[in-house]
């Protein structure tokens, strides 16, 4: 008995089922193949699952079609062929192709009808009829652009001035006082630096409210190491305020680099190591300042240490300052030590200009017994002008910047026992990435130093070699009085974390006291892992000059660690 019923409990449920899963038919009839096209290019659906669902979609088609100007389309009413299929009747009419749209030069803001296509009468301009709907948008944004973000248009006083044209007023309403940015609040991130606000992002309080660029000043945030955008920022209006909520959180931004580079010595045959650690502090204090420490120890018995200190926007102005100290030591040879002040100009997020002082003094170490001509005590004074642009890049994991340029020069002087000779130099770095797909990207960086003077000491030439500017070759090993350097890395993205490159670089350097000009070329590969610690890179290159063949023993590989907290 109970087999009995539950069998047919299955049946009768089936067929309830089979009833309310019913699909609803529609059919739209037309007489012209204008009609047809028409339907053809719109499209719409046929199937539905229940009447209203059918109904929505005719007031959609309704809809489209009079978008494209056939406004005087008619419509039979919908009827019940069967039980599961309705039909319509469609009849089209010439289409209007434009519309005509007088309108108040007052109420529009300055600039909007140059991209609008206006009579030579200037009382109205012309649209095409498909888009109306586009233009009347335009020009709100332009108008709630102008701090009115009520504001609503509408055509009125349609009429028809021939078969293919129509013609109407723009009225605008809900014009009201203009309104300003009149307090600007930070979610998340309540110590982010109010000079970053202000001059950086350009949000500043009494400004006119613009909301199209709000958004692409919160944007620029991107561009900030140490701070990103959670979300869109919002607005709250109420009678006599405006509050901008702006939601930032502080990211990890502070940086430690190290690396490993084993290479021959070429005297001794025997293998040795070379390294350095570099200490990036950024906004610790919450003002955007940044702190930098470097040490270097060559494998030619050369040490250097460096130190910058960058604090931007100064009494809370776009101006920011810099200080630098280098200290460089040749084994028993010489000392060189560099201090730098400039004075920095952020114009834009991307680009800062800088002026500056740069002082040099360098000893000779060496022993009356040992003297070398060319290594002499010296000291020297130099004005320089600076800049610089930075394009960060969030699309990817590894690759933080997508093209960054510094570019310095100077003039000065080097005395030399009360001797003075006059001298100019410049420093370029830069470096693009041209991202060819998702997983494939072409690394290009350019280096070049160069030093003009009547004399030249090899305790003021300029030290390259190495991970950071040619690789295959030791660390700091060339001295040049002018270089340039090309390196290139094709890169295959394994994953988002893991991608392998080609090692292509080119240099040419001079060396004025022993009058060498020569060619370097360094080839080889290597791979970068974005781990929990850093990015870990690892290096084989094997460098050689114009006039030398490839040797194995003058592989170099380099591993290096940049680790983020």
């Amino acid at each position: 008995m109970y087999r009995f019923l539950f069998l047919f409990a299955l049946l009768f449920s089936g067929s309830v089922t089979d009833l309310l899963g019913q699909n609803l038919h529609l059919k739209i009839q037309n007489e012209s193949k204008e009609g047809t096209f028409v339907l053809d290019s719109i499209g719409y659906k046929k199937k539905h699952a229940d009447f209203n669902s059918l109904s929505l979609e005719i007031d959609t088609l309704k809809y489209k079609i009079s978008n494209l100007g056939y406004i005087d389309a008619k419509w039979e009413s919908l009827k019940k062929i069967n039980d599961s299929v309705y039909e319509s009747n469609l009849t089209l009419a010439k289409p209007y192709k434009s519309v005509d749209i007088y309108y108040d030069l007052e109420k529009l803001p300055p600039g909007t009808l140059k991209q609008l296509k206006v009579h030579s009468s200037k009382l109205y301009f012309t649209v095409p009829f498909r888009e109306i709907e586009q233009t009347l948008q335009f020009i709100n944004k332009k108008i709630s652009d102008q701090g009115l973000p009520f504001t609503t248009l509408k055509l009125v006083n349609i009429k028809k001035t021939d078969q293919h044209t129509l013609k109407a007023e723009l009225t605008v309403s809900n014009i009201e006082q203009k309104r300003s940015v009149d307090k600007i609040v930070v979610k998340g991130y309540e110590q982010f630096p109010k000079s970053s606000l202000s001059y950086f992002l350009k949000l500043k309080t009494g400004r006119t409210l613009n909301l199209s660029e709000i958004k692409e000043q919160t944007n620029l945030l991107q561009e900030i190491p140490f701070a990103s955008q959670i979300k869109d920022p919002e607005i709250l209006f109420s009678k006599d305020s405006t509050i901008l909520y702006v939601y930032i959180e502080k990211v990890k931004s502070n940086t430690f680099d190290g690396f490993l580079g084993f290479g021959t010595n070429e005297e001794t045959s025997k293998l040795e190591l070379t390294g350095y650690l570099n200490l990036e502090l950024t906004n610790n204090l919450n003002s955007g300042e940044s702190l930098s420490l470097a040490y270097r120890s060559d494998e030619s018995d050369q040490k250097s240490f460096n130190v910058n200190v960058n604090l931007p926007y100064l009494f809370n102005t776009p101006i920011g300052t810099e200080l630098e100290l280098n200290i460089f030591k040749k084994d028993s040879s010489f000392t060189t030590a560099d201090q730098s002040a400039r004075i920095n100009y952020q114009l834009n997020p991307k680009n800062q200009f800088s002026v500056g002082i740069k002082s040099t003094k360098s000893n000779n170490l060496l022993s009356s017994e040992n003297l070398n001509p060319f290594i002499k005590d010296y000291e020297t004074s130099f004005y320089t002008v600076g800049y610089r642009f930075s394009n960060r890049s969030k699309e990817q994991s590894i690759f933080k910047r997508n093209a960054a340029i510094q570019l310095e020069t100077g003039i000065g002087n080097r005395e030399i026992a009360f001797n003075k000779d006059q001298q100019y130099q410049y420093n370029l770095n830069a470096f693009k990435i041209f991202n060819l797909n998702f997983k494939n990207s072409i690394y290009v960086r350019t280096n070049s130093f160069g030093l003009f003077s009547d004399s030249y000491l090899e305790n003021e030439l300029s030290r390259f070699g190495g991970i950071n500017s040619i690789r295959g070759f030791e660390e700091n090993s060339l001295n040049a009085s002018f270089y340039g350097l090309l390196a290139t890395e094709y890169r295959y993205s394994l994953s988002s974390n893991l991608y392998v490159h080609s090692i292509i670089d080119i240099a040419y350097f001079e060396n004025k006291i022993i009058d060498q000009k020569e060619k370097l070329y360094s080839f080889g590969f290597g791979f970068g892992l974005n781990t929990k610690a850093g990015l870990l890179r690892f290096n084989y290159a094997n460098g050689k000059s114009e006039n030398q063949s490839f040797k194995l023993s003058n592989s170099k590989i380099h591993l290096s660690l940049s680790a983020l907290f």
